[in-house]
């Protein structure tokens, strides 16, 4: 689309919309309507409490995206060799029959789990995104097992509170402290900084800040608290002490809630900072800094984020951080708490959205995380069943996101295995599909959306048409069912109905009740958010000894070494440590101006990312004789990467960042970062560790 046109277009109206992006803030959205096709700018609407008026920048320019030149419009079959984006137009009409015959024809040779619908979250709304399980659930396709992102943080939460729920995020602004811990919100979750930054401002709240590099949250925060990846328990473990030692634990509150006071303050005793200190990274003024705070503020909300479901014992150290606020008793206060996301304060009812009435639970399960064995063959990765030989692909990239990438390109382009990807643009993934065909973005469907970060359920009404020849998800899996033969009411009925069926099966009222408010806000009440009258456990108590097989959790696919996880807070040895060979520990943290890999495509992204870098302290650049800007390799027995070094002091020694997701493209040999991460399932519930992986580095010699 012209620029210059559409920025001297007449708004022709505003409406009212919601962010569908994998991000637990889910902003509620006010788009500028130039024409029956177009759009503006993109800006929070002021007037929903949680957004208040702020998004992120990416998003403000959306107009970037929705009208890209590069759009797909058209079905497309493949002609080529698969991933060399060969490909002819179609009609919609056979690219569907072509689906539909390699299913059923893939059906008829190995039975129906042979096919594999798989998704996730490149958009997060209810019927876009879910839907497909009901052609999942109607045609008996095998299983999905959801892992690449929240297994690992929600059952470390849960271990604790028995729920994934917590203190109102709007409290962050009534607190006198807040710990932001395991989330960059400057990159990832901008409205985080607008309430803790108006609790500041207001109440001379102070910011403390976790994480392994300083980012732009940790420049914004009071006290940035450096440490090294993974070891995060370590810290909570060393704060805990500090809060027994100095008379600073609420004892009355420890003994009403908690099941084991006396055993935790016993375990952390010699848990000193000192020990911390040399597991961590971090110096021993910080750490009693940190927990001196901690004592001295009992309004301390702990925001919890997505970087402890990144790592090997993310679980155990979402868990510890969890803690440190039930030894306080910071749980009673307007303010305090600990919160990490609102996913079971929805109680929705998504059978016509999901099929899961016609769900056969002896249908297996396959681990998303494991695409890349799956494809391979692994027996294991299988479950026993036939292999995958044909896949429909929605919201998701996974040759450009899934670990182990070499293994996930080696089973993608298995001549056998029939892919059809149903996409906005011809990403990595798409390049490898047999057939693609062309989707909506979020403005031209209707949908409806529930916060992480919040509380509120947020509709996304269709505002613009799309291009002539784009189709929704839900218009695709409608279309391939009725080719495919697949039977639920929920065929029939159009997005809207969905919507307002599942609004009024789940308590939430009507669509056009929610189409008049343009919100619901789900906030439980205070009691309830601060489980004054018991945590979510039979007995009322917050566990410091989880039950780690038994943590209440929404998949029943337990993995990963459970058995060896610790009975109390702790620094849990299983992560992927630096040793002789590869001398690194390498994260591949968010960047600011992508989302996972959506966003790599628009122009202002790329500019403002510039190229795929990795952050090196001087000092370790120096012992290995690396200058600023060289090309260099990182490599471990996963495989091998090339990009540019970045020196930057704001790391540990020891320790890479690459800031994530370029393109395979992007990098000199084609080989994405996450060639460098491994597939292996994370107890308790499976997840993939993208940000612990141990690495080599070399300089390529032509300086």
């Amino acid at each position: 689309m012209n620029e210059t046109v559409r920025l001297v277009a007449p708004v022709k109206r505003i409406a009212a919309s919601a962010c569908p992006h994998d991000c637990p803030s889910t902003c509620a959205l006010e788009v500028e309507i130039l024409d029956e096709r177009t759009i503006g700018r993109v800006r929070g609407a002021h007037d929903h409490s949680y957004t208040a008026g702020v998004i992120c920048a990416k998003v403000a320019r959306y107009a970037e995206r929705e009208h890209h030149p590069d759009r797909l419009t058209q079905p497309l079959i493949r002609r080529g060799a698969k991933g060399a984006g060969d490909f002819v137009p179609a009609t919609w009409k056979a690219a569907l029959d072509l689906v539909a015959e390699q299913f059923l024809k893939a059906e008829q040779r190995c039975g129906a789990q042979t096919v594999w619908p798989y998704y996730y979250a490149g958009t997060m709304g209810l019927v876009m995104r879910d839907g497909i399980h009901r052609l999942r659930h109607a045609k008996k396709y095998s299983g999905f097992h959801s892992t690449i992102c929240v297994n690992i943080a929600y059952s470390g939460f849960a271990a604790g509170t028995g729920r994934i729920a917590g203190p109102d995020p709007r409290e962050m602004a009534k607190s006198d402290l807040v710990v932001i811990w395991g989330t960059n919100p400057v990159n990832t979750q901008v409205n985080v900084m607008t309430h803790a930054v108006r609790a500041r401002r207001e109440r001379g709240a102070k910011i403390v800040a976790v994480d392994i590099y300083m980012n732009g949250t940790m420049e914004q925060a009071d006290l940035p608290v450096l440490v090294r990846p993974g070891t995060d328990g370590a810290l909570a473990c060393a704060v805990m002490h500090c809060l027994f030692r100095d008379g600073k634990a609420d004892h009355d509150y420890l003994a009403r809630y908690t099941d084991a006071p006396g055993e935790l303050a016993g375990h952390v005793r010699d848990k000193t900072p000192e020990w911390a200190s040399r597991i961590t990274g971090c110096d021993v003024a910080t750490i009693e800094e940190f927990a001196r705070l901690v004592g001295a503020r009992k309004r301390a909300y702990f925001r919890l984020g997505y970087g402890f479901a990144r790592s090997r014992n993310g679980a155990v150290n979402m868990h510890a951080a969890s803690c440190i606020p039930a030894v306080t008793g910071a749980w009673l206060h307007e303010g305090g708490g600990a919160f990490h996301n609102n996913a079971d304060i929805y109680h929705w009812n998504k059978t016509m959205i999901e099929g899961s009435d016609v769900r056969d639970p002896t249908v297996r399960m396959l681990d998303q995380s494991r695409v890349g064995p799956v494809l391979c063959g692994d027996r294991d990765a299988l479950a026993g069943g036939p292999p995958v030989t044909a896949m429909l692909i929605q919201n998701t990239n996974p040759v450009s996101v899934a670990p182990e990438q070499e293994r996930v390109k080696q089973g993608f382009a298995r001549d056998d295995l029939f892919v059809c990807v149903h996409e906005q643009f011809l990403t990595e993934t798409a390049k490898m599909a047999d057939v693609v065909l062309p989707a909506t973005t979020f403005l031209e469907h209707d949908d409806i959306y529930q916060g992480g970060g919040h509380q509120y359920i947020i509709l996304g009404p269709k505002v613009v048409d799309p291009p002539q020849g784009c189709r929704s998800n839900h218009e695709v899996i409608c279309a391939l069912a009725e080719h495919l033969g697949a039977v639920h009411p929920g065929f029939a009925m159009s997005a809207r109905e969905l919507i307002d069926w599942t609004l009024q099966k789940s308590g939430w009222g009507t669509l056009a009740e929610i189409e008049r408010n343009r919100w619901i806000d789900c906030q439980p009440d205070f009691d309830t958010a601060h489980y004054v009258r018991g945590f979510n456990y039979p007995d009322g108590k917050f566990r410091f000894k989880p039950d780690w097989p038994n943590v209440p959790f929404r998949s029943p696919c337990r993995a990963g070494p459970v058995d060896a996880m610790p009975a109390l807070p702790g620094h849990w040895e299983v992560i992927e440590d630096a040793d002789e060979r590869h001398p690194f520990r390498l994260a591949t943290s968010p960047s600011r101006n992508f989302l996972n890999s959506t966003f790599n495509e628009t122009p202002t992204s790329r500019a403002k990312e510039g190229r795929p870098e990795v952050m090196m302290h001087p000092d370790d650049a120096v012992r290995h004789d690396i200058a600023d800007g060289d090309e260099v390799v990182l490599g471990n027995d996963r495989g091998e990467v090339r990009l540019h070094v970045r020196l930057f002091d704001g790391v540990r020694h020891g320790v890479l960042i690459a800031e994530s997701i370029w393109p395979n493209e992007a990098f000199p040999d084609g080989r994405g970062i996450n060639t460098l991460t491994g597939a292996d399932a994370v107890a308790p519930y499976g997840g993939a560790a993208f940000h612990d992986n141990r690495v080599w580095i070399r300089r390529i010699a032509f300086r």
